[in-house]
C-alpha cells in the first residue's frame, strides 16, 4: 500500500472516533477483500457515516478505497480531502465523465465504492438497485465485492437525531464472495442484490434488537417505515427539493 499522508491521518481520526464512541465492530469475510487489483465495492446505505466503516475494511486489507462523491464538494477543505484521497467527483448533470473516471480507476487496480441504492434507505431494508455497479464491473472487467453494514444507522441517519457520544453500539459488517463481472447487466444487478440480501440477514441474525425501536425494520418488529412508506417519504423529499430549486414567480400586478 503506497503512503497517502492525508488518507493516513483520516484513518487515524476514524479509528480514534470509534474508540471514543466505544463501537464494537464485528467483521466477517475480511479475507474476501482482494489484496491487489481493481474491484467494485457494492455497499448498502443506511447511514450518513457508513463510509467510515468501508474505509476501515479497505485498510484492514492494506488498501485505500476510492469514494464517488458529489462534484459540488470539490472545493475548500472537502475538496482538498477529495483530491488527496483520490475521490471521484460525480456531476449528476454530466454523469458520463465520472463514470469513465471510475472505470479508469478500476482498470488501474483501485477499489471503487458504489452504493447501488444511490440514497439512504429509510426502511433500513435494501432498496431497488441502480445498475451502475454492475456496468462498471463489466466495463472494467473486475469483480464486485458485496458488503453490508448493519448498526451504523443508529449513530446518524435520515430523519433521526444524531447519537455521536459514547454509546457502545455494535456494528456488524459482512463481506461476501467476489461476484464475477458477467453480462447481462440486469442479471448481474439482480444477483448482487440477492447476495447483499443474504448478507443483510446474516448481519441482523445475532444483532440485539427490540420491538418498537425506530431503527429496527418493520419486518423485525420495529417502527421504521416499511419500504412502501419509505418510498413515499423519498418522493415527498424530492418534491420539496424541486420546489426549492424552482425560481420564484415574478410578482403580478
Amino acid at each position: 500500500m503506497s503512503r497517502e499522508p492525508v488518507y493516513d491521518i483520516l484513518t487515524g481520526l476514524v479509528r480514534t472516533l470509534f474508540v471514543v464512541q466505544g463501537l464494537r465492530v464485528d467483521i466477517v469475510g475480511q479475507d474476501r477483500m482482494p489484496r491487489t487489483g481493481g474491484a467494485v465495492l457494492a455497499v448498502n446505505h443506511t447511514a450518513y457515516l457508513d463510509f467510515m466503516e468501508v474505509g476501515l475494511v479497505g485498510r484492514n486489507s492494506r488498501r485505500n478505497v476510492r469514494f464517488m462523491m458529489k462534484a459540488e464538494l470539490e472545493h475548500g477543505f472537502v475538496g482538498f480531502l477529495m483530491k488527496h484521497c483520490k475521490a471521484i467527483g460525480v456531476d449528476r448533470s454530466a454523469g458520463a465523465g465520472s463514470y469513465r473516471r471510475a472505470v479508469a480507476a478500476l482498470r488501474d487496480g483501485e477499489l471503487v465504492v458504489v452504493y447501488p441504492e444511490a440514497t439512504i434507505s429509510r426502511s433500513f431494508e435494501l432498496k431497488e438497485f441502480k445498475s451502475g455497479a454492475a456496468r462498471m464491473a463489466i466495463d472494467a472487467d473486475v469483480p464486485i465485492i458485496p458488503i453490508v453494514i448493519w448498526g451504523a444507522h443508529r449513530i446518524w441517519t435520515k430523519g433521526y437525531p444524531k447519537q455521536l457520544g459514547r454509546h457502545r453500539f455494535p456494528i456488524n459488517i459482512r463481506i461476501g464472495h467476489p461476484i464475477p463481472p458477467v453480462d447481462p447487466t440486469d442479471d448481474l444487478t439482480v444477483e448482487l442484490r440477492a447476495r447483499m440480501g443474504e448478507l443483510l440477514m446474516d448481519a441482523q441474525a445475532n444483532y440485539p434488537m427490540s420491538a418498537g425501536e425506530p431503527w429496527v425494520p418493520a419486518r423485525l418488529g420495529g417502527t421504521a417505515p416499511t419500504p412502501a412508506e419509505a418510498a413515499v417519504l423519498d418522493r415527498q423529499e424530492l418534491a420539496r427539493r424541486a420546489a426549492r430549486s424552482r425560481p420564484a414567480s415574478p410578482p403580478t400586478h
